[in-house]
């Protein structure tokens, strides 16, 4: 699976870039027909402490899985993201068996 990881209007360092790599990899073991991974990682201007923004999209055979989640690290929020992918890719995955 291709992975690309945007940081939007900051540089993210590389133990991040690594967790979200692993994170975010694991997904294949769901479904191996997962064809690339787009990530992008935001700070939100706003005062609030949920400020880091991480949106995952993952590619499939005829679609598209996206997932936005906010919170207080950017850890949590990936961590929360690919726990709904992988029902998301789950749900994909018995769809696609029936046809």
């Amino acid at each position: 699976m291709d992975i690309q990881i945007q940081s939007i209007h900051f540089t993210a360092d590389v133990k991040l870039l690594d967790f979200v790599k692993e994170k975010v990899s694991k997904l294949s073991h769901f479904y191996d027909g997962i064809i690339s991974s787009e990530i992008f990682l935001r700070l939100d201007n706003s005062d609030n402490l949920t400020n880091k923004i991480a949106e995952i999209k993952i590619q499939v055979p005829g679609n598209d899985l996206y997932v936005k989640r906010q919170c207080k690290t950017f850890e949590e929020a990936i961590d929360k993201g690919t726990v709904a992918l992988s029902k998301q890719v789950m749900r994909y995955k018995e769809k696609h068996k029936r046809e």
